[in-house]
């Protein structure tokens, strides 16, 4: 019950008062264990939350309304109390019998005490006040065409006629247009001649439809010149059902013209590469026919095929024509490997591959160059290496590559050491090659991985090369779905290592 000044209007006026109020009223009673009760409810307010004013008191708002609308109500009784403020509650609009609420103001009655002891609530109803709508609209109306001018965005707005009935500052600014250009006119006045058509069907549909979307197109400058934008178009519907398409312009010339360079520059590099490959496949026939020819008839004069020379000055020369005829050979071979698995052109020819069988071949083709080097080849495979599903000519090439880098960067009475292992737990298979040459900076070792790149240094490199042995031996590891990986200490040698995954690894043939 309402606790009320002595007056002279006693308290039970005061009550038929509360209760007869033509707003809702509800008093709540903080109690001391942080529960909310309400103490008294009036008759508007119960038919406001369709409860009868009995049921209502005496209950906390969790027992009269489902957990998430209790939770609101309690969290601003809550606030209440702790501010010892005035709160506002947002309520429901719409109640039975046509009465509108716009929000429950909450009013904190203190005690002797200064404590929160119950919470006067009283709702605000949804006066219509016209002044104070039309100053609301009126601010509505200026913070649009602020926001409408200061846009960043090119905006045109365009009536069911497709006439063009407002346009911002930015726009005009992008495209060299004046508002008196524009205004009153089609919009198709800014459509390319041969998009005219098509632009106007889609904006009668969208004008009758009223469906959002965004696309590109072209639209013309005052001088005439094309420019790419992307448009997202909006539905304004007025009063009387009059209907406005907002287009938002989003200008993307430059973008397309990007995209045009590169496309263009990635056609340009298509064509080259083509190119290059042509070059490749002629040359390769045009350079090994007179090589092999050189090859042949030198050993022919080496070996005295057809009798003495009877010069040792000529057999010195014979020797040089023949290794450098055979070191072009390589490079070519090199260079073409190389172009063949950049453009995807190699095919493994899998099979089952001996791997002690490969690296006997290997040391016996590159003994004599790491002899004549005085660099000692050591061969390492461990027991437990089984047969590897592989490109037998492949795995060659790649062991060979990488023991005639080793061998040609080591200094003499230095060794070369290839080694093969599982490594446990993944069954990994492990081929090492490792030299005690001259080794790689740290700063070059990503370098020499890249085709056709080098670390000469002249104090240990022996000989030219195409900077291919280490790139072309790491693709044809990873076409086998492995990897190589690289560690190199400057001047204390550098260790090659290649990992086949253990999805590659076969069991051994049984003797």
């Amino acid at each position: 019950m309402l606790v009320t000044e002595q007056t002279a209007i006693h308290d039970k006026d005061f009550r038929n008062i509360f209760l007869k109020a033509p707003i809702a009223r509800l008093v709540i009673s903080a109690e001391p264990d942080g529960r909310f009760v309400y103490a008294e409810v009036n008759i508007v307010a119960a038919s406001y939350f369709d409860l009868p004013r009995e049921k209502m008191i005496g209950k906390t708002p969790s027992e009269l309304f489902e957990r998430a609308v209790a939770e609101q109500i309690e969290q601003s009784f809550t606030s209440c109390v702790k501010t010892k403020r005035p709160v506002t509650f947002n309520a429901v609009p719409r109640v039975p019998g046509g009465i509108r609420v716009q929000a429950f103001i909450l009013n904190p009655i203190f005690d002797a005490e200064g404590r929160v002891g119950f919470i006067d609530v009283m709702a605000r109803p949804d006066v219509v006040d016209s002044v104070q709508l039309q100053r609301e609209r009126d601010d509505a109306i200026m913070l649009l065409t602020s926001l409408f001018d200061a846009s960043g965005l090119g905006i045109v707005v365009t009536d069911h006629h497709g006439r063009i009935v407002r346009v911002n500052d930015t726009f005009l600014g992008d495209y060299e247009w004046t508002r008196e250009d524009l205004l009153g006119e089609e919009f198709a006045m800014l459509i390319p001649p041969e998009d005219q058509a098509i632009s106007r069907k889609l904006h009668q549909a969208f004008i009758e439809r009223g469906r959002h979307g965004t696309r590109e197109l072209q639209i013309l400058k005052k001088d005439g010149s094309v420019a790419d934008i992307l448009v997202t178009t909006a539905l304004l519907e007025l009063s009387q059902k009059r209907r406005f398409m907002v287009s938002t312009i989003r200008d993307v010339t430059e973008r397309k013209n990007m995209v045009r360079n590169l496309r263009r520059a990635k056609e340009d590099a298509d064509s080259a590469n083509k190119a290059k490959s042509s070059f490749l496949a002629n040359m390769s026939h045009e350079l090994r026919t007179p090589l092999n020819a050189i090859i042949g008839f030198s050993e022919l004069m080496k070996n005295h095929t057809f009798g003495a020379i009877n010069n040792p000055k000529y057999e010195e020369y014979l020797s040089d024509i023949h290794f450098s005829a055979r070191h072009l050979l390589d490079i070519i071979n090199d260079v073409l490997d190389m172009s063949k698995i950049e453009a995807g052109k190699v095919n493994l020819i899998e099979s089952d591959v001996a791997l002690h069988d490969v690296l006997e071949s290997v040391m016996r083709i590159m003994g004599d160059r790491a002899q004549a080097a005085s660099v000692k080849l050591e061969f390492d495979v461990d027991a437990a290496v089984p047969h590897i599903r592989a490109d037998q000519r492949l795995l060659r090439q790649i062991l060979i590559n990488l023991v005639a880098n080793a061998v040609k960067f080591s200094p003499a009475g230095k060794s070369v050491q290839v080694m093969a292992k599982m490594l446990k737990p993944t069954n990994i298979l492990r081929i090492a090659v490792i030299d005690e040459g001259c080794g790689i900076p740290t700063d070059k070792q990503r370098l020499v991985l890249e085709p056709f790149a080098q670390v000469n240094d002249p104090k240990y490199f022996k000989g030219q090369g195409t900077g291919l042995g280490l790139p072309l031996a790491k693709a044809m590891v990873e076409l086998h779905d492995g990897r190589l990986t690289l560690e190199s200490d400057e001047g204390r040698g550098t260790r090659i290592f290649l990992d086949f995954p253990a999805d590659r690894m076969l069991v051994a043939p049984k003797n």
